[in-house]
């Protein structure tokens, strides 16, 4: 087994004019890393390099890393810390066969129960998703796309589930997002403007349908990438 890589370098990711705490900004810049590739598989993450780096005490960066181990990103070791979790083609399609399952009776749900208000920000996010050249926010705009579209159903446990297995393919579409062209990510988009589509109509039967369509094309994109 390769020993882990250390730590590679890490930045404060902020938005101008965002307000946060010093747990969300190193949860957040962490996540950001991970997504985008600057911390690959197998890096560790030592807590004092990252405080240092980020100008924080070392208690934020403790309660940041136990959450990006809750959203599956990274492993929390007993004798090597924390480490950016590794690929598995097995746990990929495990993933991808739980949502399948599940995320249609989410979204045929969310279309009769949406209202005006959560799909306006659903679509300022596919908007922004359709122009935004840096993929790491790429993919930050993706995953709260799909996390505010779960919790529309206002079936809270379901979305539960559904966040949490979300939050454990963003490290697999990053990195088959990385391996493909452009129009990969123009595909999901337009996936994405069917699907809000389908939503404003209404049509549950419909946007399940894409749901489906849309989770299997990038899961053979990932596993292209896998391999």
């Amino acid at each position: 087994m390769p020993h882990p890589q250390k730590e590679q370098v890490v930045e404060a990711q902020l938005i101008p004019g965002e307000r946060r705490t010093a747990h969300q900004m190193v949860r957040d810049s962490l996540r950001l890393a991970i997504l985008d590739g600057t911390l690959r598989a197998g890096s560790r993450l030592v807590q004092a390099d990252i405080a240092a780096r980020l100008q924080v005490s070392t208690t934020p960066v403790r309660e940041a890393l136990r959450d990006l181990a809750s959203e599956g990103l990274i492993r929390l070791d007993a004798h090597r810390g924390a480490v950016v979790r590794e690929t598995s083609l097995r746990e990929v399609r495990e993933i991808y066969l739980l949502r399948r399952l599940l995320e249609p009776e989410a979204v045929t749900t969310a279309a009769d129960a949406m209202g005006p208000d959560v799909l306006a920000v659903l679509e300022r996010l596919q908007s922004e998703m359709d122009n935004v050249p840096d993929l790491g926010r790429w993919v930050a705009l993706n995953r709260e796309f799909h996390r505010l579209l779960n919790g529309a159903a206002r079936l809270d446990r379901l979305a539960e589930i559904l966040n949490h297995l979300d939050d454990n393919a963003a490290v697999y579409v990053n990195l088959a997002l990385r391996a493909t062209d452009a129009d990969h990510r123009d595909s999901t988009n337009r996936h994405h403007q069917r699907l809000l589509e389908a939503c404003r109509d209404r049509d549950g039967e419909g946007a399940a349908k894409l749901v489906v369509e849309h989770l299997q094309q990038t899961l053979a994109t990932i596993e292209s990438s896998l391999r």
